[in-house]
């Protein structure tokens, strides 16, 4: 049962960051869209865009550590407070 719980909780992790990916990807392009075609008289385009796909995608790649990198910090953290609340019944 303790497996399965966390198999499952690791399919949950791994579905959550795909959901984040599919957002990332379909708000990036939609605001890529936006900037190429708003003024298409000028010169020079500031690419603004690129702010929100930098620093969204630093948090993406964080995101994908947390999540598929097993045995990380978060298992770990969660063996210890299963070792904590098992010794303390």
């Amino acid at each position: 049962a303790e497996l399965r719980q966390k198999a499952r909780a690791r399919a949950e992790a791994k579905l959550g960051f795909y959901i984040h990916l599919a957002v990332y990807c379909a708000v990036n392009t939609m605001l890529f869209l936006i900037w190429f075609f708003t003024n298409p008289t000028t010169e020079f385009f500031f690419p603004w865009f690129l702010f929100p796909l930098v620093f969204w995608g630093i948090g993406l790649v964080a995101h994908y550590l947390t999540t598929f990198s097993h045995g990380g910090t978060v298992d770990r953290w969660t063996e210890e407070e299963y070792r904590k609340l098992k010794a303390e019944q």
